[in-house]
């Protein structure tokens, strides 16, 4: 079975808790600290990934790493650990954040810009492509791109809408050339 069935299921399961215990909020902040744990930390997952370990120093290990965390996310992490899948703990994560933000009419978004974007332009960009793709609003991440000269290109899922100087000009060039 894929990796990615594997990891849906396991995310439905607490998205599923979560819901039934109204702390959905609580689990998805939870379970983004996973994730950037797991994404940005090779060592963090070597160490769970070592054989020589035995389980119980696995759980121990995260139990320290994510002091505080609601007892259900930490009994997820401990069930993945048991059986021996930690590989998929991040994918797990990212279903689950996929699953909320279904739930709230969420997306993803990365705007790329020349400058950080003020709170209000992020705002008008939300209500803006919010409403083009169904969605009640967007969960922006900016990141500052000084190649695009001027303007803004933003991916959503697998759309990309280039408003960005750069891609007028390329698509400009390309109509020039035909």
């Amino acid at each position: 079975m894929s990796k990615g069935i594997v990891a849906k299921r396991y995310a439905v399961a607490l998205f599923q808790v979560a819901k039934e215990q109204n702390a959905l909020d609580q689990f998805e902040e939870e379970i983004r600290t996973v994730k950037q744990v797991f994404s940005n930390n090779e060592d963090f997952q070597n160490v769970l990934k070592n054989p020589k370990l035995t389980v119980e120093s696995k759980k121990s290990i995260v139990t320290e790493a994510f002091a505080g965390f609601s007892q259900m996310t930490l009994n997820t992490l401990y069930i993945l650990i048991d059986r021996h899948r930690e590989d998929i703990i991040a994918d797990v994560a990212d279903e689950f954040v996929a699953l909320v933000n279904d739930e709230k009419g969420i997306a993803e978004a990365t705007v790329y810009s020349v400058r950080p974007l003020t709170k209000d332009e992020e705002t008008g960009l939300s209500t803006v492509f919010a409403s083009k793709i169904g969605k009640r609003s967007l969960r922006i991440q900016n990141v500052v791109d000084s190649s695009l000269i001027g303007g803004v290109k933003l991916r959503i899922g697998n759309r990309i809408y280039d408003g960005s100087v750069k891609g007028k000009l390329e698509r400009l060039e390309r109509e020039l050339i035909r």
